[in-house]
């Protein structure tokens, strides 16, 4: 995804509900994984993401609670929004490493939230940390993910 072109639509579509529901469901079509839990983009600035997870039963486990392997897929897209938003249009990110802590059981509406400090000059590659936090409605932290990110200029194409 070409970062300038994920913020031109967000500006476009970010300033209403409606917008905002557009743009999660194209983000889902375009990244098919990350669309399956059906998580829906609440904020979206250079370096930083809110999500929102509805409690559905399509994402539970045999606990009745949120499974941990969507919890993962919800860190990892706040953390790749994020740092995808502060990135040139000549960088990409590509996740190496993901490394998550269950704090609570997760129930209800989620809230995921990162923010990264996306490196100036991306000459070559480099490993960027980026945090992604999750909380139920009640404000208490679920579950926290770090997500590591290889980050570096995109490949020329050759003609």
């Amino acid at each position: 995804m070409d970062p300038t072109r994920v913020m031109a639509v967000w500006s476009r579509l970010g300033g209403s509900a409606l917008g905002r529901r557009l743009f999660s469901m194209m983000l889902g079509w375009g990244v098919p994984y990350s669309g399956s839990i059906g998580a829906r983009v609440t904020q979206l600035a250079p370096g930083t993401c809110e999500l929102v997870l509805p409690d559905r039963r399509r994402v539970h486990n045999h606990l009745n609670s949120i499974h941990a392997i969507a919890l993962i897929n919800l860190a990892e897209l706040a953390s790749g929004l994020a740092m995808l938003s502060g990135l040139p249009p000549t960088a990409r990110g590509i996740v190496t490493h993901i490394e998550m802590d269950y704090e609570k059981k997760a129930r209800g509406m989620l809230t995921a939230r990162s923010t990264a400090c996306a490196p100036g000059l991306i000459d070559c590659d480099m490993q960027h940390t980026v945090e992604a936090e999750i909380f139920d409605a009640e404000g208490d932290r679920v579950a926290v993910g770090r997500i590591l990110w290889q980050v570096g200029p995109k490949p020329e194409v050759q003609a």
